[in-house]
């Protein structure tokens, strides 16, 4: 590797001192360096953002902060194939594999080239309106459809290859990718996945009946999930939630495909070993 890409939160190193660290490191190893500075983005709705400004050269993108930066990060470079590695300056993630104080090592081994690169899968929605418009959005992470205003809950039918699988009453469906197993589908009592499987998991967010639990579906299978009326015909309005930023809207009438996204996300892994230490940490602190 020759040239870095350090994407820093500003909110995890209001100071720079890591992010300067970082590039002072590195260029006396005679590497090119280039920082961009971020702020975590509030959610939003419409179209896909543009990608940023960011140099298509680079070998590797060094991101600071934790495992919701590393998600922006993704989101900024969807177009560009840079591989990242995440340091953590938050609380323990699983994503931000660098910890401060092995720095230094990291580095190294990144510049010396001893590392491995691990592809992970990601999601495509579409969402198809009922005026025969389109949207669509992808998420490395999972794909939330919730409500939206008041609390209420939401009616769903659930299609799998164009076959129905099952109508569910529920706070919101989660659809997830490995990667995003110990996410919002982790805390809505779906299984963890080890992140370099390949699959696709629906989990209901408090199913308001006993037998409704996650569903394991092949990556290669295709989602469907329609908004139908809800209790006493009324009209349902929900909304498509990217990786907890890119919005979409939905309501009666209208529904969204899910298939396993073209794009994939490279992550640079040092230690194999990573997650399940991460993991075994975290159970831990209970």
């Amino acid at each position: 590797m020759k040239h870095f890409l350090i994407y820093t939160n500003r909110h995890k190193d209001r100071e720079l001192r890591m992010t300067e660290r970082i590039r002072a490191y590195l260029q006396e190893k005679g590497q090119c360096v280039t920082v961009k500075l971020c702020e975590l983005k509030e959610q939003y709705e419409g179209q896909e953002e543009a990608t940023s400004d960011f140099p298509p050269e680079a070998d590797c993108m060094i991101v600071l902060g934790g495992d919701g930066t590393m998600l922006q990060a993704v989101r900024e470079i969807k177009r560009l194939s840079i591989p990242m590695i995440g340091v953590n300056l938050g609380t323990l993630g699983y994503m931000a594999e660098i910890e401060p104080a092995g720095l230094e090592e990291s580095l190294d081994r990144l510049i010396r080239g001893d590392y491995e690169q691990e592809c992970r899968m990601m999601l495509n929605g579409k969402v198809f309106f009922q005026n025969g418009k389109e949207d669509e959005g992808w998420a490395l992470n999972d794909i939330v459809i919730s409500r939206k205003g008041s609390l209420q809950v939401i009616h769903f039918n659930i299609y799998v290859n164009g076959q129905f699988l099952n109508h569910y009453s529920a706070d919101g469906m989660i659809v997830t990718t490995p990667t995003g197993s110990t996410g919002y589908n982790l805390s809505a009592g779906g299984p963890l996945v080890e992140p370099r499987a390949k699959l696709i998991m629906l989990t209901p967010i408090c199913p308001h009946t006993l037998n409704q639990r996650s569903i394991i579906l092949s990556p290669e299978d295709t989602i469907e999930i329609e908004i139908p009326k809800g209790r006493e015909e009324r009209m349902q309005t929900v909304e498509a939630n990217f990786d907890g930023r890119h919005v979409i809207p939905l309501c009666t009438g209208e529904r969204i495909r899910i298939v396993k996204s073209e794009k994939t996300t490279e992550f640079i892994q040092l230690n194999q070993v990573s997650f399940l230490e991460v993991l075994h940490k975290k159970m831990s602190e209970g």
